[in-house]
C-alpha cells in the first residue's frame, strides 16, 4: 500500500500550508487560525464562536446572500467551527472551482465587515442555539463538566457563552477579536485535492500571499488543576447522565501517545472497548458509554460519559472504578497491548479515509507543531509504547483521587 504523505511550503508572506495531492474530484481548502475560546478575554465568553457566525454576514465586496451563494452555487459547500483553540473556516467543491473557493476564503477571513443589522439578527440564532443546547442533558454535561474541571480560567468557558454575554456584542467586540489573532503567522492553510502542488501554490499566494498583517500567537495561561470533586444535580430528563475525569498530558507532552492508546482501550468507537463489553455487553447497564481524551496546549483532560437508568447510576459508577483500577493495578500483556497497538493504527488510517478530514487534521498539526507526522512515524511511536508505559500513565492520571465526576440525575428521582 502506498501511502500519501502531505507536503509544506509556505507562501511569500510566510503563511503555511499543508498540500495532499489525490486524485479526486472534490477538493478541500481550509483557513485554521489560532484562537478559540480559550484565548477570550473576561466579558468575551463566545465571541469566537459568535464570530464564526458573524463571518459569512458580509465583506467589503459581498453581502451575506453572495457569500452564501459563491460555492453553493456550484455544489459545494462552505464551513466553520469552533474550538477552545482553534477557529476553522473551509469549503468543499471540484477542482476546477479551487480559484472561486481560494477568494472567497480571503475575501471573508480578511475582509469581513460585519453589518450591524446582521449581527443583531445571528444574534437570535446564537441564542436559539444555546436554548437548544440547555434542553440536551446529554450535551450539557460535557460543558458543565469543563466549567468544574477548568474553574476561573477561560478553559471552563462554554464555547457557546451565555445569552448575556452574547447580547453584549457588537461590531467592536468582533474586529478586536479579528485584529488579534487573524495574521497569517497565527494561521495555516490546508488542501487535500486532485490540483498539481504549482498550480495550488499559484492561485494561494494570488489571494493570500500579499497580506502583510503583523501580529504575535496567542500564549496559553498555565492551569493547575484543583482538588477532584463530586457534584449531583437534578437536570436530566428520563436518564442519569454521568461524566468522570482528570488532568492528562498536554498537547506537547510526548506521553499523549500513550495515553490515546490507554483511553481506546479503556473506551474508545471499538465495540470491544473494556467500557463497553463490560458496562454495556454483559450488564446492559448503558446504552451509550464512551471514553474521550483532549490535549491542549500546555495541559489536558481525560473523560468517561455514560447515560443509564437512574436505578444502575451507582453500579455503572461502580463498574467505570473497576476498569480504570485494572489499568492501574494489573499490567497489560504483551498480547493485549499488540492487538490494542494494531486496533488504534485501524483507527488512525480510518481516519484518514475521509479527505476533508485529513484537511483539518493537516491544519491543527501545522498549527501546534510546525510539522505534520507521517502515517509511518505515527506508526514506529506507536511501536515503541510499552507496557510499564501504559501502566505509568494509569497510575498518574487515573488514579482515585484524580477522578471528578459530575451526575446530572432526572428531575423526579
Amino acid at each position: 500500500m502506498t501511502v500519501k504523505e502531505p507536503e509544506v511550503f509556505k507562501l511569500s508572506n510566510g503563511l503555511r500550508v499543508a498540500y495532499l495531492f489525490d486524485d479526486a474530484l472534490v477538493a478541500h481548502l481550509g483557513v485554521t487560525i489560532r484562537a478559540g475560546s480559550r484565548y477570550e478575554n473576561p466579558g468575551e465568553e463566545g465571541l469566537a464562536h459568535f464570530l464564526e457566525h458573524c463571518i459569512f454576514k458580509g465583506t467589503k465586496k459581498r453581502k451575506a446572500f453572495h457569500i452564501l451563494s459563491r460555492l453553493d452555487s456550484v455544489g459545494g459547500e462552505l464551513n466553520a467551527y469552533t474550538t477552545k483553540e482553534e477557529i476553522c473556516v473551509y469549503g468543499s467543491f471540484t477542482t476546477n472551482h479551487l480559484n472561486r473557493a481560494t477568494e472567497l476564503l480571503h475575501d471573508i477571513v480578511f475582509h469581513s465587515i460585519f453589518p450591524e443589522k446582521e449581527i443583531e439578527r445571528e444574534k437570535e440564532v446564537v441564542l436559539d442555539e444555546i436554548n437548544s443546547y440547555l434542553d440536551a442533558p446529554s450535551d450539557r454535561i460535557f460543558d458543565d463538566f469543563d466549567a468544574l474541571l477548568f474553574a476561573n480560567d477561560s478553559l471552563g468557558n462554554n464555547i457557546l457563552g451565555t445569552i448575556e454575554s452574547v447580547r453584549s456584542f457588537g461590531r467592536k467586540e468582533l474586529l478586536s477579536y479579528i485584529d488579534r489573532y487573524f495574521h497569517p503567522n497565527n494561521m495555516v492553510l490546508s488542501f487535500v485535492g486532485g490540483v498539481s502542488k504549482n498550480q495550488v501554490q499559484k492561485i494561494l499566494e494570488k489571494h493570500f500571499g500579499s497580506i502583510q498583517k503583523e501580529g504575535i500567537s496567542p500564549t496559553a495561561t498555565p492551569f493547575s488543576f484543583g482538588e477532584r470533586f463530586i457534584h449531583h444535580r437534578k437536570e436530566a430528563n428520563y436518564q442519569a447522565h454521568l461524566v468522570m475525569g482528570g488532568a492528562a498530558p498536554g498537547i506537547e507532552d510526548d506521553k499523549r501517545r500513550v495515553m490515546t492508546l490507554l483511553i481506546n482501550m479503556l473506551g474508545g468507537p471499538a465495540l470491544n472497548s473494556r467500557l463497553t463489553l463490560s458496562i454495556r455487553e454483559k450488564y446492559g447497564y448503558a446504552y451509550n458509554i464512551e471514553a474521550n481524551y483532549t490535549p491542549l496546549e500546555g495541559t489536558g483532560y481525560w473523560s468517561i460519559y455514560a447515560g443509564t437508568d437512574v436505578k444502575y447510576l451507582k453500579k455503572t459508577i461502580q463498574l467505570i472504578h473497576k476498569e480504570l483500577d485494572r489499568f492501574i493495578e494489573k499490567e497489560l500483556t504483551e498480547n493485549q497491548l499488540s492487538k490494542a497497538k494494531t486496533q488504534l493504527k485501524g483507527h488512525i488510517a480510518l481516519g484518514m479515509d475521509s479527505n476533508s478530514g485529513l484537511m483539518l487534521n493537516f491544519a491543527k498539526s501545522l498549527l501546534f507543531f510546525n510539522q505534520i507526522d507521517s502515517l509511518v512515524e505515527i506508526h514506529r511511536i506507536i511501536d515503541q509504547i510499552t507496557i510499564d508505559e501504559i501502566q505509568a500513565i494509569a497510575q498518574k492520571y487515573l488514579a482515585p483521587e484524580n477522578r471528578s465526576i459530575l451526575i446530572f440525575e432526572p428531575n423526579g428521582a
